[in-house]
């Protein structure tokens, strides 16, 4: 069985990974998951201001919270997971959950930046294909595809 990890913070890019996992389990590979997410470390002064205990469920309601999408799909899907919140630099703190965890394989999201979108992956996609032992699988979203006459009227347009 392969153990797959994959973040998520509930956007759409982050479902595109649940996504391909979906398909790969459709298409015969026996895998489990280890859902995670990763919440902005607390910093001192934030200690100080609030009790620790509730600062740290907060963070953990929160980092919950952002992985439920991922969750309603692999639960109508009947795949087997694991959930894990983890608090500091995202992609070392997915490095570490993956390795505590024993994932074979990394499948995340895309992020695009600016008008470069197609062109740069966000800086945790990039520190993980760096810094992973492991295979990572970046997958990147699907734009809808434009139609003929979409794309007709934008060519009169820009002539």
């Amino acid at each position: 069985m392969l153990n797959i990890l994959l973040p998520s913070d509930g956007s759409e890019l982050a479902l595109d990974a649940v996504h391909h996992v979906l398909r790969l389990a459709q298409e015969g590979l026996q895998v489990s998951v280890v859902l995670a997410n990763v919440q902005e470390p607390t910093y001192l002064y934030e200690m100080v201001l609030a009790p620790g205990a509730e600062l740290l469920e907060a963070s953990l309601a929160a980092g919950m919270h952002a992985l439920e999408p991922a969750q309603a799909l692999l639960d109508a899907a009947g795949l087997p997971y694991e959930n894990e919140v983890g608090s500091g630099d995202p992609a070392h703190t997915l490095l570490d959950i993956a390795e505590r965890y024993g994932c074979d394989v990394i499948v995340l999201g895309a992020r695009g930046i600016g008008g470069l979108r197609d062109a740069l992956l966000g800086s945790v996609s990039k520190t993980l294909l760096h810094d992973a032992t492991i295979p990572v699988t970046v997958v990147k979203h699907a734009e809808p595809a434009e139609s003929a006459e979409e794309a007709e009227a934008g060519a009169e347009i820009e002539s």
